[in-house]
This record gives structure tokens, sequence and C-alpha cells, in this order.
């Protein structure tokens, strides 16, 4: 079960600017280090810590050089990653230029069998209000739906009511994927070029 606090908060910019709104996010557990999760691979698997240990890293040296040389390399039971780019377009081949280049970017695509996993995960939103208190608990009746980056659907945009959603695209038409992009949408200025 996938846990979620709802806390009251004022918004100042927006069209909810000066009010109080319930905003949504992720209840976040502790992050689970490199050793604890080798160490349970070396359990699940009966292989022991130290080859666990070897193969891991020389996994994550190999996914790194591939992608960096443009590969999209395959994690897994989890899905594939990939670098990409966000940048400016230009109409003058002679603009073209490193400047235009706005950030680099890691893009992960999961298998579908991880987004069935989640979609079929349930949700408990606990409600707090602005002193802190508990106020509410509900447990998920949605359909489960899982936002696909790749296709921009699903209100990657966060919430609409003024809250965003953590490690999701702010705007998801901004810039391209590795063939660039602009300030507008897609990567070559054409509806659904974007390889975000």
């Amino acid at each position: 079960m996938l846990k979620v606090k709802a806390n009251e908060k004022l918004q100042k910019i927006g069209k909810y600017a000066d009010t109080y709104r319930y905003i949504m996010a992720p209840e976040l557990y502790t992050t689970l280090n490199q050793e604890k999760v080798i160490k349970e691979a070396a359990l699940r698997s009966g292989i022991s810590k130290g080859v666990m240990q070897a193969a891991w890293d020389a996994a994550g040296e190999v996914i790194k050089a591939w992608a960096t040389e443009g590969h999209s390399v395959a994690i897994p039971g989890l899905g594939s990653m990939r670098f990409g780019l966000r940048a400016k377009s230009v109409a003058n081949v002679n603009e073209v230029k490193a400047g235009l280049i706005r950030s680099r970017r890691i893009i992960f695509t999961p298998t579908t069998d991880l987004k069935d996993e989640l979609a079929d995960t349930a949700i408990q939103i606990t409600c707090y209000d602005r002193t802190g208190k508990e106020v509410k608990r509900v447990t998920s009746a949605d359909e489960g739906i899982v936002e696909d980056p790749e296709n921009g659907n699903d209100n990657v945009n966060g919430n609409e009511d003024g809250g965003t959603n953590d490690n999701v695209n702010p705007n998801p038409n901004e810039g391209g994927g590795d063939n660039g992009g602009d300030d507008n949408g897609g990567g070559d200025d054409e509806p659904g070029a974007d390889e975000d």
C-alpha cells in the first residue's frame, strides 16, 4: 500500500492564491542504501553478497557506459534508461550551438509489469489540517491510471488545483527529447515530434 499525505497549505500563487488547499504528496520512507539492497538480493537469489556486489557494480558501469553512448539500456525487471536533453530550436542551421541546450536528462521507461504493479497498488491518504492535526483517512478507489511520460498523458502537470507531484516532468511539452525541442512544444516543431 502506498501512503500519501494531504497537507492543508496556504497557496501563494496561481488561481487559488491566498486560500488554503489540501495538497497531496507521497509519504516517503527512508532511502534504502545500496548495501541493504545487495544484501536482500543476495538472500533472495542464493548468491553470495560478494558476487552480488560485483555483479551490481558491473551492471551499473555497463548501463552508464552504454547510456552515455546513446543507447537505451534495459534494466532487468524494471524498464529501460536513456539520456536525453532539453534544447531550444532555431530556424537557421547557422544558429545551432551548444548554448541552445538547457538541460541534460535521464529518462526512465518502466516495463508494463512495473506499471501494472503500481496501478494495482492501493493508496491510503491521510489528511492533515494547517495545524498538523490528522482530520481524515481515505483509501483510494481511483482507476489506477499510471502516467506515461513517453506519450505525455495523465495530468503530468501536477495537481490541477495548484499542487505539484514529485518526480513528474512539470511541462512534458517543453523542449524535446533527444532530438532537441523548443520553448513551445515538440522536438522538431511538429505536433507529436516531441520524444519526451
